[in-house]
Formats: structure tokens, sequence, C-alpha cells
């Protein structure tokens, strides 16, 4: 190919920043970032050379001046540059590869976290991510879309491919009497793409794509955005069970019911609650401030601080649940 047939490469920086309310997981979403109305969208910006230093020094930029807020821990994902994933085919301009990042806001009530300005100017605000993600809360059981819309248009979709579509569908969404893995989200995200069942896939196709599944598949996102965070939640739900970063999202002192709840809304299944605590005692990841809180409903239950000191202790230490 000549140089004047090259494309032109834009870098992007993206951002999935998590918090946590009422054990609740959220996404940090803008809504109104130049021009760009409509579909929910991550944190993001084109990476300046000139003025970052780093990518990440861009991002925390980008985060900071559109939403008012800075983030605790960030972590590098995954470069995402496929064609039409960030705008149709035939538009012209750079092609924009994106850097996407993890984020985790510091502590409780990230909401107030936001600047007034930002939210005016960006539409700024947190967002539950399960409304991107429906099929991902088993918090109270079997998710109702899978049985009733996803798995029977993606049966169908799998048998008119070859065989490796139909395998990837059974190991992504535990048929046959598979265990479901709460890591695979990108994986499950990525069939739904490719089946022409999310929003998004009409957005990057040459063809036509309708879907009357649509409004059973989650809340669409910018560009390709919800592949972004769909890759995060996979990594923050791996990351859980060997790194102690579920810590970055709890208040300073807590209850271990308010730690098993939050450790279940990230995850998206129901724990044991006896197994639970002794897996928190085994790690010796938290300890008791000698107080209690009154706001359970019940008895005052203990409250709890997480063990900075365990960061020295060892190299790796989670909640293997």
């Amino acid at each position: 190919m000549a140089r004047s047939e090259i494309a032109p490469i834009a870098i992007g920086l993206s951002a999935a920043v998590v918090g946590l309310k009422d054990q609740t997981p959220l996404i940090l979403t803008l809504r109104e970032v130049e021009g760009t109305e409509g579909k929910d969208m991550l944190p993001s910006g084109p990476f300046d050379p000139l003025r970052h230093r780093t990518f990440e020094l861009g991002l925390r930029a980008f985060v900071e001046a559109q939403a008012g807020l800075q983030i605790g821990h960030v972590e590098q994902l995954y470069t995402f540059g496929d064609r039409g994933r960030h705008a149709r085919p035939d538009d012209e301009g750079d092609h924009v590869v994106s850097v996407g990042y993890l984020a985790l806001s510091r502590g409780a009530a990230p909401e107030d976290a936001i600047s007034a300005q930002a939210l005016k100017l960006s539409g700024a605000s947190f967002q539950p991510w399960y409304v991107y993600f429906p099929w991902e809360d088993w918090r109270t059981g079997r998710p109702v879309v899978l049985d009733r819309y996803l798995l029977p248009a993606l049966s169908e979709w799998a048998a008119q491919g070859d065989p490796t579509q139909a395998e990837r569908l059974k190991l992504a969404f535990a048929l046959d009497g598979l265990v479901w893995d709460d890591e695979r989200v990108l994986d499950r995200y990525e069939l739904l793409y490719e089946a022409g069942l999310i929003e998004e896939a009409a957005d990057g196709r040459d063809t036509v794509v309708v879907s009357d599944l649509f409004e059973h598949t989650g809340r669409a996102m910018r560009f390709d955005h919800r592949r972004i965070l769909a890759t995060a939640i996979s990594r923050l739900r791996a990351k859980l069970k060997y790194r102690p970063l579920v810590f970055e999202l709890m208040g300073d002192e807590f209850t271990l019911t308010d730690l098993q709840k939050t450790v279940e809304a990230l995850a998206g299944r129901h724990l044991h609650k006896q197994n639970f605590r002794r897996l928190v005692e085994a790690n010796a990841l938290v300890e008791p401030t000698g107080t209690s809180s009154a706001q359970t409903g019940g008895r005052p239950a203990q409250l709890f601080r997480f063990r900075r000191e365990v960061l020295l202790e060892r190299p790796a230490s989670g909640l293997r649940v």
C-alpha cells in the first residue's frame, strides 16, 4: 500500500470509571461531549503527546476535565482498533485506536464527587452498569432475559455458522451443564455483537442490522464503549480474586455484610454468608474498629476497616470467592 493510501490513525483514551452506591456497581458516563448527544459514552479524548507525558496522565486529565472527578486506581485494559467499531466503514477521517482503561473512584458516594459544572456541560453521571449488561446480574437468580430472548436467538445464529460458533456459545453462556463464569463478560458481549443482537452492531456494519431484541439486550453506548466496559468488568471481576481492589470502593469503615454485598454486586452472584466470612478471616484482610453500626435495622453490627498492612505482608491477596 502506498503511503498516500494509508488511513491516518488517531489515538484515543477511554476510561471505564467504576463507583459504588448502596451495593450497586456504577459506571461514569457522559452524554453531551463535543456534540455527541444521545447514547451514553465513557470519558474519553485524543492523546496529545505535547500535552500528556503518558497515556495515564492524559486519561486522568480527561476524567477530571469532563467530570470534575479525581480517580484512584488506574490500569490499562486493551487496545481497541477494529474497523467499524468507532464509526461506520464509509465515514471519512482518522481511524481511531482507543486505549481502554479500568479506573476506580475513591470511596463511597461517587456521584457527590462530580462537579456541578461537569454535570451541566457534559451530562456526567454514574449509571448502574447492569443496565448495559442485564444478563450479567445473577444475585437473585438466573436472569429471565437469557432464556426468554438471548439464548434462542443466539442458538439460531450459531446453528447457521461453523461449529466454532456453537462451541463459543456453549462456553460463554454455560450451556450443556457448564458452570456460569462471571469473568466471561466480554466473550458474551462479542457473541451478541457478531450475531447482530445488540444496537452497536447496527452502527458498525455496511448492511442494515435491525433486531427486535435491542430493547432486551441492554442500553447501547457510543462507538465501542460498551465493549470497553465489558472488558473492564471482566478484568475487575477477575482481579477481585487476587487483589484487594474492592476496598478502593468501600468507605473507611464497613460491616462484613456491606463487604459481602459489595463483592456480590461486582461479581453479579450471591455468596454463602458463612463461607464468605471464613474467607475474609482466613485472608486477614480486615480488622475490627472497636465500634459498631446501628443502621443495619437489627442488632448493632461490628464495624471493620481494611488492613492496609496486608499489601506489605504478601504480594497477592483478594477474595477468591
